[in-house]
């Protein structure tokens, strides 16, 4: 695999993660009776989101390096997903 396969595998996963962990710990204005005048009520009060960019980074790698050795075993290789994509076609 190229470094630049290796870029965008990298940054699929980190996008990936980060959906999956934004909504994590959200509390909105509403919630604490703390809305602010002119915003909207499910607006969150502290999003969190330099501590949410790190966790999903920490995650993200783990997942990406996870996914490098296993295609760099040879379990799974970039071929087997071609071939089953000719294999499905119509």
């Amino acid at each position: 695999m190229n470094w630049f396969s290796l870029f965008v595998m990298y940054l699929i996963i980190w996008w990936v993660v980060l959906f999956g962990i934004l909504p994590i710990g959200i509390k909105g204005q509403a919630e604490s009776n703390d809305i602010v005048k002119g915003s909207e009520p499910g607006a969150p009060i502290d999003s969190q989101i330099k501590k949410k960019f790190i966790i999903t980074t920490i995650v993200a790698t783990i997942i990406w390096a996870i996914t490098c050795a296993v295609i760099a075993s040879g379990w799974v290789s970039w071929d087997m997903f071609g071939a089953l994509v000719k294999q499905n076609e119509y």
